[in-house]
């Protein structure tokens, strides 16, 4: 099968798509044909080398954690999932025609594979700093960095939950993040300022990893009440850098269901072949994306 791999960590230059054996499912595990593969920041960071105690892994690698495909392989113990099955999920190596998962769900009705494989990553780490930065129902939250795919599905979870979302993103996507139900601002100088005249905030998360923080922590009063996935340095101002996944079947369902119900959609900004996948990282590290990036298979 071909696949997307990297024998040395470094820049986008580093992946190359070889001719690898094809992967088998293990007790608990599929095997999917792959059809579409969500591209993440931890993908370039895992690449770079920058989070290895938290991914550690041996060299050569391959790429990828979120993937949407048919199922044509099941591991031992596995029940409720048949073979043909169209199913959305987290793996390992998911930049390739074949990958193992080993957490997944079955695709909502209307889903194409494209769009279900920018699901599954996002949408857990979206319910996790929600619930970890303690936000209620009627009380403000405020994301910095708001219009990609993190952002998209923080603003329409909280939204579900009546949380008030103030959210801050560049000029050309304000317009998309009231669509999504937020109030939206721009970063950029005087930010803070307009954010105060926007409204008390209780909580507030960092996406971007913009250099925000402090300012983030004088919005909220309290380090506590401030969370990152973007900043590795969040911990050295008493706030807490969330990068460790929760319980991903879960949030597979919470998924399905808020997809099912018509409270959750995140775009497909752009789509890339796995011989794109280093322009894939590029742009997904120059940030400023719409919703999700991904690779088609």
């Amino acid at each position: 099968m071909k696949k997307v791999s990297f024998a040395e960590f470094g820049g986008p230059d580093v992946l190359q798509l070889i001719d690898a054996e094809e992967p088998h499912a293990g007790p608990g595990q599929i095997r999917i044909a792959v059809r579409a593969a969500g591209v993440n920041p931890v993908d370039w960071r895992v690449r770079e080398g920058q989070i290895l105690q938290a991914h550690p892994l041996e060299l050569p690698a391959g790429v990828g954690i979120d993937a949407a495909g048919v199922v044509d392989e099941l591991g031992e113990g596995v029940e409720g999932i048949e073979v043909g099955d169209h199913v959305f999920g987290e793996g390992s190596s998911t930049y390739a025609e074949f990958a193992v998962l080993s957490a997944w769900a079955r695709m909502p009705e209307g889903l194409t594979f494209e769009e279900a494989a920018g699901y599954p990553s996002v949408v857990e780490t979206a319910l996790r700093i929600i619930d970890e930065v303690g936000v209620r129902p009627g009380q403000t939250l405020l994301v910095s960095g708001a219009s990609g795919g993190v952002g998209s599905a923080v603003l329409q979870i909280a939204r579900d939950r009546d949380i008030t979302v103030i959210g801050t993103a560049a000029p050309a996507n304000q317009d998309y993040l009231r669509s999504l139900g937020a109030v939206a601002t721009t970063y950029g100088e005087g930010w803070v300022e307009r954010v105060r005249q926007l409204g008390q905030i209780d909580a507030a998360l960092d996406l971007a990893g913009s250099g925000v923080i402090p300012d983030l922590i004088e919005l909220t009063g309290d380090p506590h009440k401030v969370i990152s996935i973007a900043d590795l340095g969040a911990p050295d101002l008493g706030v807490r850098f969330s990068g460790v996944a929760g319980s991903v079947p879960d949030a597979l369902a919470a998924a399905a269901d808020l997809i099912s119900r018509g409270k959750l959609h995140i775009p497909v900004e752009k789509s890339y072949t796995l011989a794109e996948a280093a322009a894939a990282h590029i742009d997904s590290r120059a940030g400023h994306t719409r919703g999700r990036r991904v690779m088609v298979i």
